[in-house]
């Protein structure tokens, strides 16, 4: 690997392995962030709620922080609560909105291609709470039809939560629109959009939305950074009890070296969608597509939506293999398939098998998944390498 085309230097954890296309999976540190993260476990040690001069700087960077997160979305610096993870947010948003509409009976709509953090959630709200859960299903690119939608909201819906891309084919959802439509009859709308900010442009204002999950490990910060926008004026039951810390949402001393980490890694995405980064990383991806199209004729199949995704992901079957026998046969390329092996027997993806592809397709599928880092080089190497396997197989 060589350093990007812009003026970004190779990552370190980069240097002396194989060309990684899972950026989907987690993305690497920004050394940028890990800098700007490093004070905070040394010097400013101290409890950004006391008063005395220890809590001064931890305070203050919790502000910026928090301010840097809501700019990135187009949201109010008291509008974002700091979580540890997606999941959590996920829960603090479907478990929170649920509770606190003090409905027996409440409605929540969600789709088959979700996160299972959301899925599972809504799994739990049936089973401990009394909801009943619709989940609706996607075309063949993955998509919920609004009419699907309009077509299951009732009086008693208290949340819709559909998320704003895939995390294997990238497939961008019509959000506003769905947004619109659950706010006609009185729904919250969340979405998990962990996959997409960053990466696209996105403002809470513009899409409608009244809860929205961001991911730190999925835009160069470490795990265990994360929030929820939750709109001004939208009640939640707290995930956890106790202070009141995060608008007495989220109880617990706060971290403020991983604010400070998600905050600077925010900064850092505005500034490259501001810059245009994005088309390089889509024009990256398409060579990629290209390259294996070209070295294996009549083969290669796209997965999802060939305009509406993420600029950097590609997932593609491979007839005649299978993704996950064709990753490991290769050394010089780390990515992943979205399928499953439990004792030796291959289950293939459920966001794949949700948009009807058969077994076979399904099995062949690999997603890849490009980032900051990824260069020309990085394609030119994996296309050669999966062409090569491929063609063996």
């Amino acid at each position: 690997m060589t350093a990007t085309g812009g003026d970004l230097p190779l990552h370190p954890g980069l240097a002396d392995g194989p060309v990684y296309l899972d950026y989907n999976a987690t993305t690497p540190v920004d050394p940028r962030v890990a800098a700007a993260m490093w004070l905070h476990l040394t010097n400013f040690f101290g409890n950004p709620s006391s008063s005395h001069p220890y809590s001064q700087e931890p305070r203050r960077a919790l502000t910026e922080a928090r301010a840097q997160v809501a700019g990135l979305i187009g949201a109010q610096p008291g509008e974002i609560v700091f979580t540890g993870s997606g999941s959590e947010a996920d829960l603090l948003a479907l478990r929170g909105a649920v509770l606190a509409s003090g409905r027996p009976h409440p409605h929540v709509i969600t789709q088959a291609t979700e996160h299972p953090a959301v899925l599972q959630t809504c799994q739990a709200l049936e089973r401990l709470h009394g909801a009943r859960v619709t989940v609706l299903p996607v075309d063949s690119e993955g998509l919920v039809e609004p009419a699907a939608l309009a077509a299951a909201l009732t009086e008693d819906t208290v949340l819709v939560s559909v998320m704003a891309a895939n995390n294997e084919t990238g497939a961008l959802q019509p959000i506003a629109e769905l947004a619109a439509l659950a706010h006609e009859r009185g729904a919250l709308f969340h979405c998990d959009a962990a996959q997409a900010v960053g990466k696209i442009p996105l403002d809470v204002g513009e899409l409608g939305v009244d809860l929205l999950t961001i991911v730190g490990h999925k835009m160069y910060a470490p795990k265990g950074a994360a929030a929820l926008f939750v709109r001004d004026g939208v009640r939640l039951e707290p995930v956890v009890y106790g202070g009141g810390q995060e608008r007495g949402l989220r109880a617990g001393t706060e971290n403020a070296a991983l604010a400070v980490a998600l905050g600077t890694a925010a900064r850092l995405a505005a500034d490259e969608l501001a810059s245009g980064a994005r088309a390089r990383i889509a024009a990256l991806r398409d060579d990629l597509h290209q390259r294996l199209t070209a070295g294996l004729p009549g083969r290669v199949r796209l997965n999802g939506p060939d305009k509406h995704r993420l600029p950097n992901t590609l997932n593609v079957s491979v007839a005649g293999v299978l993704g996950h026998d064709l990753l490991v046969a290769i050394g010089e390329i780390a990515a992943s398939t979205g399928s499953a092996c439990h004792s030796g027997t291959h289950t293939a993806s459920p966001v794949l098998t949700a948009m009807g592809l058969d077994a076979a397709r399904a099995l062949g599928a690999l997603r890849l998944s490009l980032g900051r880092w990824s260069t020309a080089e990085d394609i030119e190497t994996a296309a050669a390498a999966l062409t090569k396997a491929a063609g063996a197989q």
